[in-house]
């Protein structure tokens, strides 16, 4: 099983190299990770649902709900309480403690280490259609705006990486496969997303720290900033719920439902996925947490590649 690592290993570690000698210049992480986010990942998320039958792992998936859910309310109590955080800045640290990077890194370690996206996608209509809501709802509130459903109901219009496997997934409930001239070059760009994903998690890597300069959506801009020591313990809390934590509340309620052998893999592994960039993206538009936000995905991201080897060792 950790053979499988390796080429993630190699191609992140090139990325970073590539980042740290500056040899696509400056924009390089937002450009490729633009066309991973829009083009390259839905392209591969519809070929290989549209290709595979539907299987959804209930248990599995419900384990996962339960981690994710227990592990965002201890964050949010934690941040709370523990660092008399306000309504707003504690909904941040609970997205950072339990929201996965399901997309640009979670696909990749999906199809490189498992073999197959499904339960992945499961996973990322899961925190979509379920988590965001109620993450809006909440950062709303905290802000005092008022809360938009149309918002909310056109997300996965608006969001590429759910409208690909949504149509993939469409494709395969009716048993239609797409004609070769429609399929061929979705085959072949989605081919694309995993290598560039992998470089572009390298490239992220040399930053340092994620900026407040432009971003889109999904995909935050490198650069700096700055951190006190509240903010270091606070980052330190949260990357150790999100990759510890988590993943071990996914396994014991996984076991406890009866989840085994390659399901409990797929369970624990995007269980353990790093902090999602969204969150950054959420924190900065709301005006909250933006520091502590950037730095636990930094954190996480790095650290991921560590504790999903270990995870894949030890249930493998």
């Amino acid at each position: 099983m950790l053979a499988a690592f390796v080429p993630i290993w190699v191609l992140t570690g090139l990325g970073w190299l590539t980042g740290r000698r500056r040899l696509l210049g400056g924009e390089a992480e937002r450009v490729l990770g633009g066309f991973v986010f829009h083009l390259a990942m839905p392209a591969a998320l519809f070929t290989a649902l549209s290709r595979t039958e539907l299987d959804v792992r209930l248990p599995a998936l419900g384990a996962f709900a339960a981690s994710t859910a227990a592990t965002m309310a201890l964050a949010f109590v934690l941040c709370a309480v523990t660092r008399r955080r306000g309504g707003g800045e504690a909904t941040i640290g609970a997205m950072a403690a339990g929201y996965v990077n399901s997309a640009n890194l979670g696909i990749p370690v999906a199809l490189q280490v498992l073999g197959d996206a499904t339960f992945l996608t499961g996973v990322l209509l899961f925190q979509v259609l379920v988590v965001t809501p109620v993450v809006l709802v909440l950062l709303d509130r905290s802000a005092g705006r008022a809360w938009r459903p149309g918002r909310l109901l056109t997300l996965p219009l608006r969001n590429p990486v759910i409208a690909g496997p949504a149509l993939g997934a469409l494709c395969a409930a009716l048993h239609w496969r797409p004609p070769d001239l429609i399929g061929a070059p979705l085959a072949l760009l989605g081919a694309a997303a995993v290598p560039t994903a992998l470089v572009t998690l390298g490239l992220s890597l040399t930053a340092g720290s994620l900026t407040a300069g432009e971003v889109t959506e999904g995909v935050p801009a490198p650069g700096g900033g700055s951190r006190g020591a509240g903010a270091k313990v606070e980052v330190a809390l949260l990357s150790g719920l999100k990759l510890l934590v988590q993943p071990m509340i996914a396994w014991s309620v996984g076991r406890l439902v009866g989840v085994t052998g390659t399901d409990l893999l797929a369970l624990v592994v995007c269980a353990a996925l790093p902090t999602a960039q969204n969150t950054y993206i959420f924190a900065r538009e709301y005006g909250r947490a933006e520091v502590v936000a950037r730095e636990t995905v930094v954190v996480t991201t790095a650290c991921a590649m560590g504790t999903l080897a270990l995870i894949g060792a030890l249930l493998g």
